[in-house]
């Protein structure tokens, strides 16, 4: 296991240049007393790492050299060759770049491990989808990534829901969630999110600008999801639902009917349950809900019961009469 660190530790500092040592901690999940460690082991095998001390400093390696340790483990080579999604890659305009890369790195490999990457290729798929609907329409996808990729600055014509609106955007980074581009971007120094397919038009300007220093679009995404999710819950449902409810909630509402269930009372006779589900605002929350139509019934809140309850009215007379 140290010997891997080592080659981590190693890799990080050839690739990122200089870092300090809780920043190499926090990367290999140690201690920064061992990080010191490691530098000493480093060092004592022959690998030239300086030490520049004071609050600019850190580590990094002699100028000029590079290790030139390149194996790889079965495992290692899988797991590029999962990585590359050839229909993401292709909308990002990386299609051909993405087949030559994997071309080159199989050419690259030894004999048995380069056959093992070509079944991984047979037997596994990456789709990134989402299911019973077309892919949005994202025609200036390709531009937007070259200008994450050269930090430059992006004149958008933005489709809004209360209308369209014209942003300089400063691009910092893209996100693919369940078959929904995102642009990540500051505008006004303030980043914010924007749906690709809602770009109606795009200027790739020759204006570049500085990345925040900092700035991690992961931690910046999985916070911005947190809090849509905690503001699109405004409420909680009670519901007894039947059995065959209990099969649909995880397909229907996903995370929050799994969790619905896992809080579930105990069955009836009849097989029903007790659950409390968080839910959006109450006109979604009653189309949400009639979704399982007469497998459920909702308890409360009292405002939530009645307003289902009169849709099931204006439904009823609807269907009353003749056609």
């Amino acid at each position: 296991m140290r010997a891997d660190r080592l080659l981590a530790l190693l890799l990080l500092l050839q690739n990122r240049g200089r870092m300090t040592a809780p920043e190499l901690a926090s990367e290999l999940e140690v201690s920064v007393r061992t990080v010191y460690r490691d530098i000493e082991a480093l060092n004592a095998s022959g690998v030239p790492v300086l030490t520049e001390r004071g609050p600019t400093g850190g580590y990094r390696l002699m100028d000029g050299y590079r290790t030139r340790l390149t194996g790889l483990t079965d495992g290692e080579a899988d797991a590029l060759f999962l990585v590359g999604a050839p229909g993401p890659a292709r909308e990002l305009g990386l299609g051909a770049v993405l087949a030559t890369a994997q071309l080159k790195l199989q050419a690259a490999l030894p004999g048995e491990l380069a056959e093992r990457t070509r079944r991984v290729q047979d037997r596994f798929h990456l789709d990134a989808r989402g299911w019973f609907r077309d892919a949005d329409p994202v025609p200036y996808l390709a531009q937007v990534a070259q200008a994450v990729w050269e930090q430059r600055v992006l004149r958008a014509h933005y489709r809004r829901w209360r209308g369209e609106v014209h942003r300089s955007l400063h691009p910092l980074g893209i996100v693919l969630k369940g078959g929904i581009w995102y642009l990540v971007a500051l505008a006004d120094g303030t980043p914010r999110t924007y749906r690709v397919s809602r770009l109606l038009a795009v200027d790739l300007t020759d204006d570049a600008f500085e990345r925040p220093a900092g700035f991690d679009l992961a931690a910046f995404w999985e916070e911005t999801s947190r809090r849509l999710e905690d503001t699109l819950h405004q409420g909680t449902a009670r519901l007894r639902i039947s059995p065959r409810a209990q099969r649909l909630l995880p397909m229907q509402f996903g995370a929050a009917g799994t969790r619905a269930l896992d809080s579930a009372g105990p069955p009836d006779r009849e097989g029903w349950v007790e659950v409390e589900m968080p839910v959006e605002t109450q006109s979604v929350a009653v189309s949400d809900l009639l979704r399982l139509g007469t497998e459920a019934e909702v308890l409360g809140p009292p405002e939530l019961r009645g307003a289902v309850a009169e849709a099931v009215t204006v439904l009823a007379r609807r269907y009353a009469g003749t056609s």
